[in-house]
């Protein structure tokens, strides 16, 4: 009896190994068919409004619970795997619940990653130079220094967000306005904005926010400096238009927040887009780097300075991990690594004639 039921289990357990393996070989072949690309952006485009017209009006982040269920589930059964006793059935159910997982990731979300390219709808698809990224620098420069003089700061005079809510509403705004050769993703207009539950892990990882592709939730830590909180929230919320790749949701976050009347917006957005093209440059150039940070405001030093003091509060073992296996997760779905600026930079100085 004990035996024919292990053997009902063993089958039970190639029948889905099995299935996982044609599903990767599906899903494959799939994300080299235009058709099969198009067919997911479509069913992305039905799918994203009902996923937040369910999940928008929960008031914490159902998308963190779930993955909290998930984590309970998986680590259960890494324990019963290491009882002989239970070690078949456990194995079962977890072979079980990674293909329900794989297959609703890809259906919802991975096959966005091979959508065409932005740089492709652009008109100029010029390589950056170094030059074009220094004049940008210096024009962000004088645009971040003006716009800080108009924000508000708390009693340190260091840059606050004082209505994260006006924030959003013009975020979903700006996402309607965004350019038809570049976007003709449809806006929702849905606030499915949300502080993710996992703030304080998040400080220490480097993660600033995400998005579930099971929720159509855009998560951020609402823990991290002002400065961060605008444009992170403007990234995430082109993640839930559609756009997958990280460095297209950046360039996106910028066409939403740059010219936005929204000024907590607007100056976290040109910060970002200062400190990137910095990153960019400084490889070839430290000492124009250095001018530059020289140049910045007192208000900007302010806040450059918290940023960094948050920063080194919050380094560790675990920031070194996540960035390692986040820049595996980017390579896996044909992106750069994550401490890769060029192909934003790419997009930037093709955008910025």
């Amino acid at each position: 009896m004990v035996t024919n039921n292990t053997t009902k289990i063993y089958k039970k357990k190639t029948f889905w190994t099995a299935i996982l393996v044609v599903q990767i070989l599906l899903f494959y072949v799939f994300s080299r068919s235009k058709m099969m690309i198009s067919f997911f952006e479509h069913f992305f485009e039905l799918q994203k409004s009902l996923h937040q017209i369910i999940f928008s009006w929960i008031p914490f982040s159902f998308g963190d619970l779930f993955y909290i269920i998930l984590g309970a589930f998986l680590l259960y059964s890494i324990i019963k795997i290491f009882k002989k006793k239970s070690r078949g059935s456990s194995i079962l159910k977890l072979l079980i619940v990674i293909n329900i997982f794989y297959f609703t990731y890809q259906i919802f979300w991975g096959m966005l990653y091979f959508q065409t390219p932005i740089i492709k709808k652009l008109s100029s698809q010029k390589e950056p130079t170094l030059d074009k990224a220094k004049i940008l620098a210096l024009q962000y420069l004088e645009k971040c220094k003006a716009t800080r003089q108009v924000v508000e700061e708390d009693k340190n005079g260091i840059f606050v967000v004082k209505d994260l809510k006006a924030i959003q509403k013009e975020i979903l705004f700006q996402q309607e306005k965004l350019p038809k050769y570049i976007s003709d993703k449809k806006a929702p207009q849905i606030n499915s904005f949300k502080p993710s539950l996992f703030k304080n892990v998040m400080s220490f990882t480097g993660i600033l926010g995400y998005y579930n592709p099971f929720t159509a939730e855009a998560q951020y830590n609402s823990e991290l400096p002002s400065t961060f909180i605008p444009f992170t929230s403007a990234h995430e919320s082109s993640h839930q238009l559609g756009f997958a790749r990280e460095q297209e949701a950046n360039f996106v976050g910028y066409l939403i927040g740059i010219k936005s009347e929204n000024l907590e917006l607007r100056y976290s957005t040109e910060y970002f887009t200062l400190k990137s093209l910095l990153r960019y440059i400084v490889e070839n150039d430290p000492e124009f780097v250095k001018s530059i940070l020289k140049n910045y405001s007192a208000g900007m030093k302010r806040d450059r300075s918290y940023e960094k003091s948050f920063i080194m509060k919050h380094q560790g073992w675990l920031d070194d991990f996540f960035g390692f296996t986040n820049n595996l997760f980017l390579k896996s779905n044909q992106q750069e690594g994550s401490v890769t600026y060029s192909y934003f930079i790419d997009l930037l100085l093709n955008y910025e004639k």
